[in-house]
């Protein structure tokens, strides 16, 4: 038998993070500011096409922390919204990091990214992995 492996990027971290879709829900009740504050105009564009855009939004935020965990800094070393979630056509969901979070990133010798979400109506999953 032989088996071939072909080189590719070295992991640098893995991050993942689960929301509850209710208290997330309840969080953006109680500070309406919040939500711009977390996401791009594109993010919520793309939930509020939804019936409940709660769960949508909840994994974009699942997916900004595990950026965090998986480049092995605490949670709000940079803004939120330096963290974008971008659905691709073929409907994978890509990150666009811009300003502190690009340029950690770029220290830390992170190249490219790979982004998997998912929710039930009460819990919304993310997991990140930063590859060199």
């Amino acid at each position: 038998m032989v088996v071939a492996l072909i080189a590719g990027p070295g992991v640098i971290g893995i991050g993942t993070d689960l929301v509850e879709v209710e208290r997330f829900r309840l969080a953006l009740t109680r500070r309406p500011t919040i939500e711009a504050r977390l996401f791009s105009d594109a993010e919520r564009a793309y939930a509020h096409r939804f019936r409940d855009p709660t769960k949508h939004l909840a994994a974009r935020f699942g997916a900004k922390e595990a950026v965090m965990k998986a480049m092995g800094v605490g949670l709000w070393k940079f803004p939120m919204r330096d963290v974008e979630v971008v659905k691709l056509a073929s409907g994978e969901p890509i990150l666009r990091l811009h300003d502190k979070a690009a340029a950690l990133a770029a220290q830390r010798g992170v190249r490219e990214w790979r982004l998997t979400l998912t929710h039930t109506d009460t819990v919304a999953q993310a997991v990140a992995v930063a590859l060199g």
